[in-house]
């Protein structure tokens, strides 16, 4: 059995991070399909894909196009999401998000949940909230009613979101993660020393896992 330790660096509004969790499962898949018995630990990392945006949250429409330049530049963007997301079975809605999420409060409570075990279920939750239903993933309630739809205690969650514990652990982590270079998300590092950055497709994915645990045997 071969162990492997995934960290990723996402954001939970950010489609091709969503597209890119689709991606490296079907890596995973392939690499098994080889006959590869692998033991994978996922840790879901902090980035801020617009670091900006207010705790209220922002229109989403506006905002996109002023960061790419106008309506068609907006359309023509998702589109290409949109077909990325179909290839692995992710049908994306964007226009029926209408609120930028400041992410701040969704990383927290994936922070507070990795100390509970696994989130994978949340992180996809999280990711369908946004993409598949325009909810407002920056909003406390929305939040909590997704943590208790996955099973975390309702009372837990709902202290913890009214807190500001680990606020400055989150942001302090997400500034750790640039200082090593991480630019853009999704991005993979595997076993603390491998990294690819971008939501690449199975095959590269699964290519890039091959190559590290060559070098880590060698």
């Amino acid at each position: 059995m071969t162990l492997l330790n995934i960290d990723i660096v996402s954001d939970v509004v950010c489609p091709w991070c969503f597209v890119g969790t689709r991606r490296m499962a079907r890596a995973l898949d392939l690499l098994r399909a080889e006959g590869r018995e692998l033991a994978v630990t996922m840790r879901w990392l902090p980035f801020f894909l617009n670091p900006d945006t207010p705790p209220v949250g922002e229109p989403y429409r506006p905002f996109l196009e002023k960061k790419f330049g106008g309506a068609a530049a907006v359309e023509a963007l998702w589109e290409r999401v949109r077909s990325a997301g179909r290839s692995v079975g992710l049908e994306l809605a964007f226009e029926k998000i209408t609120v930028r999420a400041n992410t701040l409060q969704a990383h927290r409570l994936l922070h507070w949940a990795q100390q509970r075990g696994d989130v994978d279920a949340l992180v996809e939750r999280l990711f369908a909230a946004n993409f598949h239903n325009g909810e407002h993933v920056g909003d406390p309630a929305v939040l909590q009613r997704i943590a208790v739809e996955c099973g975390y205690p309702a009372a837990e969650v709902a202290a913890y979101l009214a807190s500001d514990i680990d606020t400055e652990l989150v942001r302090a982590e997400e500034r750790r993660v640039r200082e090593l270079g991480v630019r853009s998300v999704p991005t993979y590092i595997f076993d603390g020393r491998s990294t690819i950055s971008g939501a690449e497709t199975p095959e590269i994915l699964a290519d890039a896992i091959r190559r590290h645990l060559a070098d880590a045997a060698a």
